[in-house]
Parts: structure tokens; C-alpha cells; sequence
């Protein structure tokens, strides 16, 4: 069974600001277990796509001023693995399966390539996405470091 060795969470407003300072913390957060410059290029990629999906698409329509955060927590388990969940309170996915699909974008035609998911599954070794209308999307990642 694998135990976990460290732990964090992070509360941030959803500004693209964050979306590096999402990449750094989760580079700094990683440090401990020593990934490859390949497997931290990969994590920091899945990361930022998961953060600027949050900041796009999740708060669209809504001000400033109103509580818009992404959350960001992750783990390390003694067994190389690495676990970051990005989620918001945002409008949800009325369709998983549907914005899995490469290509799918709820943006303006030609704004967005619609890669988000595959991007960060492409860069992971699994991706889950809950997502509830109204209510937000929690995106899953986990990334299994070399020995």
C-alpha cells in the first residue's frame, strides 16, 4: 500500500497570472522526489493546461470581483508517485465525454484549439474529470516518476 509523504493545498484567484505561479509551485512541490527535467517539463505542462482551462473557461461571464478561485492540491507517495488535482467552483461541463474530444471548445469559433484534456493525458499517466453544472469541475493527474 503507498503512503504519502507530503502534502499541500492552494487557494488561488483564477487570474492568468496564477497559471505560472501554479507551474512554480508544483515544480518547488516535486523537488523532494527528484523527477527528470522530462517528467518535470510534463507535470509543469498538465498543470498549466488544467490552471488556463480553470481561468477560460470556468468563470467565464462572471466579474471580477466575485469569488473566482482555482484550488490546487497535490500529494507524494512513497512510491514515486505524484497525485494534483486542479479544481474550481465554476459553471461545470454539461458533458465530460464530449469536451474530452479533441477539438471540442466551448469558446468562439477559432479562439481555441480544443486540447485541453488530451494535453494533460498526454502528459500524465491518468486523468479523471468530475465536472456537475453550476457547481464546478475537479480535474485529476497522476504522474508515476522513473526510479
Amino acid at each position: 500500500m503507498k503512503k504519502i509523504i507530503n502534502e499541500m493545498k492552494l487557494r488561488l484567484p483564477a487570474r492568468s497570472v496564477n497559471e505560472a505561479v501554479a507551474r512554480s509551485v508544483i515544480s518547488s512541490f516535486c523537488a523532494e522526489l527528484a523527477p527528470s527535467v522530462e517528467e518535470l517539463g510534463d507535470l509543469r505542462c498538465a498543470v498549466s493546461e488544467a490552471v488556463t482551462n480553470c481561468i477560460v473557461h470556468a468563470y467565464r461571464g462572471r466579474g471580477d470581483d466575485e469569488r473566482c478561485y482555482i484550488y490546487i492540491s497535490a500529494r507524494l507517495y512513497d512510491t514515486r508517485e505524484i497525485t494534483v488535482e486542479i479544481s474550481d467552483n465554476g459553471c461545470g461541463i454539461e458533458n465530460v465525454e464530449l469536451a474530452r474530444a479533441p477539438s471540442f471548445t466551448t469558446g468562439e469559433s477559432g479562439e481555441r484549439c480544443g486540447m485541453g484534456f488530451l494535453v494533460m493525458e498526454s502528459f500524465t499517466d491518468s486523468l479523471c474529470v468530475k465536472s456537475r453544472v453550476g457547481k464546478g469541475t475537479s480535474v485529476l493527474m497522476r504522474k508515476k516518476l522513473k526510479p
